[in-house]
Formats: C-alpha cells, sequence, structure tokens
C-alpha cells in the first residue's frame, strides 16, 4: 500500500499539502509561500493512510521533517518483523531511535507471536525449555504459575492487532 502524509506548516497563513514520496515533498515545500509571499520552511509531517504497521512505525519513529527520509525508507524496504522489532524496542523498551533506524536486527529482543503468558508457557514446555518432560506428567504442571513466572522477564503488547510477547534483552 502506498503511504499518505500530510505536511501541515507551523505558519498559520499558509496551507498544508498531501504527499506520497519524498520527491513530492520537497517540490510542494519548495514552492510554498505565506499569505505574505515568504518561504515556508517548517512543517508538522502526518501520517495519514497506509497499512496498520506503518502508522505504528511512523507514531514510534517520531516522524517529522529531519526523519521523514529516513522513515520512508524503512517503511519500503523493511519487512514486518523489523518493523514490529522496532516499534516495541523504541516504545516499550527504551531503545533511542537513532540507534535503530539503520537496523533495527541490531537490538535484542525475543518476540512470540501468542495471545498471553500462558500460552508462552504451554510453547516453552513443548519445546523441551524446562527440559524433557514427558508428555503425561505435562497434564500436571502448573501453566498459570509458569506464565506468572515468565512475566517477570516478558511482557505482552499488542502491535499491528496481534498480540505479542516479548523480552528485551
Amino acid at each position: 500500500m502506498t503511504l499518505l502524509f500530510y505536511a501541515q506548516p507551523y505558519d498559520i497563513s499558509a496551507e498544508g499539502y498531501y504527499f506520497r514520496s519524498i520527491e513530492e515533498y520537497d517540490c510542494q515545500a519548495s514552492t510554498l509561500r505565506n499569505r505574505c509571499g515568504q518561504k515556508v520552511e517548517e512543517f508538522e509531517i502526518q501520517f495519514i493512510d497506509g497499512d496498520r504497521i506503518d502508522c505504528e512505525l511512523a507514531k514510534a519513529w517520531g516522524l517529522d521533517q529531519a526523519t521523514l527520509e529516513l522513515f520512508m525508507e524503512a517503511a519500503d524496504e523493511w519487512d514486518i518483523d523489523q518493523k514490529t522489532k522496532f516499534i516495541i524496542a523504541v516504545g516499550e523498551c527504551g531503545y533511542s531511535i537513532a540507534s535503530l533506524c539503520e537496523d533495527p536486527d541490531s537490538v535484542e529482543i525475543d518476540i512470540y507471536e501468542v495471545d498471553s503468558l500462558k500460552d508462552l508457557a504451554y510453547q516453552f514446555v513443548e519445546e523441551g525449555l524446562f527440559g524433557d518432560i514427558p508428555e503425561r506428567i505435562q497434564f500436571y504442571l502448573d501453566y498459570d504459575a509458569i506464565a506468572h513466572d515468565l512475566g517477570m522477564d516478558y511482557s505482552e503488547v499488542k502491535v499491528n492487532n496481534t498480540n505479542v510477547v516479548y523480552r528485551c534483552a
């Protein structure tokens, strides 16, 4: 899906414009004048339309004039996993935008697409994370207690309408 943005001038005597590419933005920004004929230089960049994940990425990115071109490249080139990792790293784990905008894979975050910590507990038991537990004994495990313990290191968040459980390293 093509992204749509709006450049809202901080100068209230000028009118903003919609754009879909950095070239459109630059072209319109270079010719925009206020009522007095002065060049308009500062804009608030608003994300108007695109995929939900790109909207969430724009919000985490802190979209503005200085970061617009990098954001547009990332939205176009990154896959959903990279976008999800960036959103969680910046929004939940406290990483800086600057440290991740070049390579979101540089951050160590464990991400699981599960509905709850209890589901993650089941997944960990099935994968053998707690050792080889015979199937007949697995029915007697207290998955709520395991989920509670996992909650000390893991958190839940909804990204792109998908519940994910993550752990910041």
